[in-house]
């Protein structure tokens, strides 16, 4: 199973750097390049563990995945459920961990294999660039995020509403 990985420190606690990975409509669409739309489904109105989700990509391709792990506010995993072709498997997960009270480092990681396997010997070092590449930009979108004053608003109106997420 191929793997690539970004890591960065972002300047908020870790209840807040959780809080901006799991926004969602035209706040995420803010901060987050890779994502151009992305609905929760099922008729859920907030992530969490069982739920599934549709994303279209920048490229084009959409994706639908279910949240396999949620706890709030260190973990998020997920797995693809319908998706591109050449994705015989697609996971990713988010984990944070508070640096002290007003940082928190945040990594962020794929997994995935190729089909068919036969071809998986070329098109993976091309998946690992690309994919490197989506997920150095997305992490460093995710960033600026936290230091945005409309995403960081929108979280904290989430909060004092008793809403998990935006």
């Amino acid at each position: 199973m191929a793997r690539v990985e970004a890591k960065i420190v972002v300047p908020v606690g870790v209840d807040v750097a959780f809080a901006v990975s799991q926004t969602q409509g035209e706040i995420r669409y803010r901060w987050d390049p890779f994502v151009r739309s992305q609905v929760l489904l099922d008729g859920a109105s907030v992530p969490d563990k069982g739920m599934r989700t549709r994303t279209r990509s920048r490229h084009g391709l959409t994706m639908v995945s279910e949240y396999t792990s949620f706890r709030r506010p260190n973990q998020v995993g997920m797995k693809m459920v319908r998706g591109p072709w050449f994705f015989e498997t697609f996971g990713g997960g988010w984990s944070f961990r508070p640096v002290d009270e007003h940082r928190t480092e945040a990594t962020w990681r794929y997994v995935f294999t190729i089909r068919p396997r036969w071809l998986s010997r070329l098109a993976e070092p091309i998946g690992l660039r690309l994919l490197q590449r989506d997920i150095d930009r997305r992490i460093a979108g995710y960033a600026r995020g936290c230091e945005d004053p409309v995403v960081l608003a929108a979280v904290a109106d989430a909060s004092s509403n008793n809403s998990p997420d935006t």
